[in-house]
């Protein structure tokens, strides 16, 4: 093992050593100066197991930021090429919309480390589009427009001190859990309404399983925030529900109600098929109604 290390250190060294300025100012931000020294000067993880963590959360932080740059750009577009808002809760996306920007304003102003919680600006900011387009298709340009303009104003309040102090936002930090949790119901009721996952994305539904999965790892590596943990664990467990949802009606044609509908075809072909054989053994056509056969026979009555 220490023969291979120093094998692998003695190649990558004269590299490590000569760091263009830019990159090596970004690996000594991210890791600080003992673990920038010790992984990327020294290369020696084994003997600092403290460092290699810290490296693998902020790889984890950065690749889940940049992932999240395009997570629901699927949902987004299967939105406009179906220009239909089928299976997609309006509801769940804008109680997730509020604990994400609740979210976003605490780890600011608490000052953790970007890398801990910035998908959420990224996620959120894709979510009002989402939702906007959700009501759009549901013919509430009115309430899209009010949407935006609310969540514009909350979220001034959110990064404003004088409006909302830092005990206030903790509390809200508190219930923003509760809302990340409260998000992820209506949409598997939705799914599960339905009988099928409709507009729903799995690209965003899978993503969102792995990105919470990791953020319970760099919370618990660099924040270490128990109200922050909380939200990742629940949402992580409640991903994983839809998660579920989504390979179980992977197949699913239709909803439910165009399931019910087809089945009441079935049974009108079903009913025709007799009357059509009867018709074939006989060699005349039946009377469909009295009604017709009443219109065709003479009357009796007389007339004056």
């Amino acid at each position: 093992m220490d023969a291979a290390l120093d094998t692998v250190r003695t190649a990558l060294q004269p590299v490590t050593h000569n760091l263009p300025g830019p990159i090596h100012d970004l690996g000594l931000s991210l890791l600080g100066p003992k673990c920038y020294q010790k992984l990327i000067r020294d290369i020696d993880p084994v003997a600092h197991p403290e460092c290699l963590k810290l490296a693998i959360s902020k790889g984890l932080g950065i690749g889940i930021i940049g992932a999240s740059s395009i997570v629901k750009v699927p949902q987004l577009v299967k939105l406009v090429r179906s220009q239909s808002a089928e299976g997609v809760s309006f509801l769940a996306y804008a109680l997730e919309t509020a604990a994400y920007l609740i979210g976003l304003a605490y780890n600011a102003r608490s000052g953790f480390p970007f890398s801990t919680y910035g998908e959420t600006a990224l996620i959120a900011v894709q979510n009002v589009a989402i939702a906007a387009l959700v009501l759009h298709f549901k013919g509430r340009d009115a309430g899209a427009a009010a949407w935006v303009a609310g969540l514009a104003a909350a979220g001034y309040a959110l990064f404003d001190n004088g409006i909302v102090d830092a005990k206030t936002l903790a509390t809200l930090q508190a219930a923003g859990g509760v809302l990340s949790i409260a998000s992820k119901a209506p949409q598997i009721v939705e799914v599960y309404r339905q009988g099928g996952t409709g507009q729903l994305s799995a690209f965003a539904v899978f993503n969102y399983l792995l990105g919470s999965l990791s953020r319970i790892f760099t919370t618990m590596q660099e924040v270490g925030d128990q109200l922050i943990l909380f939200g990742f664990v629940a949402g992580f467990l409640l991903n994983a529900v839809l998660a579920i949802q989504m390979i179980y009606y992977w197949n699913a044609p239709a909803s439910r109600g165009g399931k019910s509908k087809s089945k009441g075809k079935g049974k009108k072909k079903a009913t025709e098929k007799p009357v059509q054989a009867k018709e074939k053994d006989s060699g005349k056509p039946l009377a469909t109604s009295t009604s017709a056969s009443k219109a065709k026979s003479p009357s009796t009555r007389r007339r004056g």
